[in-house]
């Protein structure tokens, strides 16, 4: 992945990913939270190096999806219940629920 690639990822200018990049930025809790929420990586790992770099587990996938939706306002978590239930009738076949 590029630079830019991944600058546009966190949503970030090129120059903020360069500057984190040359160390003349300190990584912060949003970019920690950005790349996490970005790559699917454990804000713990990122910050300590401890347990998984990835979410593996159903139960950890749960706990960040937790996570994420508590942070939403809440028409985006009503928009994001009703993707959910559109993907489950798409899986199983069947018209989605109106």
């Amino acid at each position: 992945m590029s630079q830019a690639e991944f600058a546009k990822s966190i949503y970030v200018s090129n120059g903020y990913a360069a500057d984190l990049e040359n160390a003349n930025k300190k990584v912060n809790d949003r970019i920690i939270h950005l790349i996490s929420l970005s790559f699917g990586v454990s804000e713990d790992w990122l910050r300590n190096g401890t347990g998984n770099m990835y979410f593996t587990t159903p139960a950890e996938k749960l706990q960040r999806l937790t996570s994420l939706f508590n942070d939403l306002p809440p028409r985006f978590q009503d928009y994001v219940m009703v993707q959910i239930e559109q993907l489950l009738s798409t899986i199983e076949g069947k018209e989605p629920d109106k």
